[in-house]
């Protein structure tokens, strides 16, 4: 149970922590890996990253759910070509249930939709947030794996979402803005949220080397000033084919399965279904929904500039 600030509890608070053990008790007998996928910059392919980690595990026979987390500039189900009649700011407005708008992938991955050029979801009211955790704890469907698409920056819900999952997968680019987003998240979850591992994509490298070599610049900063363990968990190449399977509203692994980029993700799959589940609930769905009930600007301290 995450340590709670010294504010006086509510009973919109004892409600929220009554629906998370409800799912405790529920997951109680399988256990799901909860991976938050995020980088900071924008454009680095991180969505892409996501959705063909997520068809190759389904592809494996796991069940799969990806999370829309940009909540305000949803792109998920328009990579693959879906059509959501409902999303999530249908949830937070009540209308239905969160299984209500799950639409199915390639080889049956759950998409949770979010809205698209909705204003209202960029950051959510406390209601808003309640909703989101009740919507969670209230979620009845078997996962094997969780990924959390988040937006582009460091907003709240980022952090978020970020701090209350298993795993932090970030994807960096071999340019220098993509470098320095990478790192401002990095620093922020370490030393304001206590996150200990990243691991880290080099996306778009032209060849192992080049991601190697941007692994190496990421470290050099984050070994001299924080307190943060890196892991270079894959390179992707900078793939033509890529960009044709987007045009077609496919993601690589499924357009072009033999592909460079295909195969280099279908590797990064098999590495995630690797990672031993924690002997801890700290990667359990439950878990994540009780770390979301603690809001990120509760704990955010002065930071300190590097």
């Amino acid at each position: 149970m995450p340590k709670m600030d010294r504010r006086r509890i509510t009973m919109s608070d004892v409600n929220m922590f009554d629906q998370a053990s409800g799912l405790r008790r529920m997951t109680q007998l399988s256990s799901t890996k909860v991976i938050t996928v995020t980088g900071g910059k924008g454009g680095v392919g991180k969505t892409h990253v996501t959705l063909c980690t997520a068809i190759s595990m389904a592809r494996q026979g796991k069940r799969v759910m990806v999370f829309d987390a940009d909540l305000g500039l949803a792109n998920v189900d328009v990579l693959l070509g879906l059509r959501a009649g409902k999303n999530l700011s249908h949830v937070l407005a009540g209308e239905c249930e969160l299984k209500d708008i799950i639409v199915r992938g390639p080889f049956g991955v759950m998409i949770v939709p979010a809205a698209s050029g909705t204003q209202s979801m960029v950051e959510l009211s406390p209601s808003q947030h309640a909703g989101l955790i009740r919507a969670f704890g209230e979620l009845e469907e078997e996962i094997d794996v969780l990924l959390v698409d988040t937006a582009a920056g460091i907003s709240d819900m980022v952090l978020s979402f970020a701090r209350a999952a298993q795993d932090v997968l970030v994807v960096v680019c071999d340019e220098p803005t993509s470098i320095t987003d990478a790192y401002a998240l990095i620093k922020l979850l370490s030393r304001e949220y206590d996150v200990p591992r990243f691991k880290i994509v080099a996306n778009m490298v032209r060849s192992y080397r080049e991601g190697r070599e941007l692994f190496a610049k990421l470290t050099r900063v984050t070994e001299r000033f924080l307190n943060a363990n890196l892991e270079l968990v894959a390179c992707i190449p900078l793939d033509d084919k890529v960009r044709q399977s987007v045009k077609r509203q496919k993601v690589v692994v499924e357009a072009f399965p033999r592909s460079p980029a295909a195969l280099a993700l279908n590797s990064l799959a098999n590495k995630i279904l690797s990672w031993p589940l924690p002997t801890n609930p700290g990667g359990h769905l439950e878990f994540f929904v009780e770390r979301l009930l603690v809001k990120p600007n509760e704990h955010l301290g002065e930071q300190v500039g590097e």
